[in-house]
């Protein structure tokens, strides 16, 4: 149930896409460890380990955490690691609690609310 509540909390659609796809293909490289077990020399490891660099980039943007990230999917046994869901965890903290103050565009003062 915890797991519920935290997706309530991440409010951009981007980002709990995201986490749900680092999850589940961790998930997926745990659960179904003997197509993944030889890390970067199986083939479904390296489809895998792509489909999910392409998507959380697409989804996120790019950043320097998933380089690594990919880099670990491919060494054998470090998949059971959940990197891809650490590398999201990193990348989706950073972008929320960021302290840059928001500049907003030239123009007239938003109207107050009652």
């Amino acid at each position: 149930m915890w797991l519920a509540d935290f997706f309530r909390t991440v409010k951009s659609p981007q980002h709990r896409l995201a986490w749900l796809v680092a999850v589940a293909a961790d998930t997926l490289q745990i659960v179904a460890l003997p197509l993944f077990a030889v890390g970067g020399l199986s083939p479904a490891d390296t489809l895998l380990d792509i489909f999910v660099a392409v998507t959380l980039i697409r989804l996120l943007g790019w950043h320097w955490a998933f380089l690594p990230t990919l880099a670990a999917e491919l060494i054998p046994g470090l998949d059971l690691f959940p990197t891809w869901t650490a590398a999201v965890f990193f990348v989706t903290r950073q972008q929320v609690r960021s302290d840059e103050p928001e500049i907003l565009p030239p123009g007239p003062a938003p109207a107050r609310r009652p």
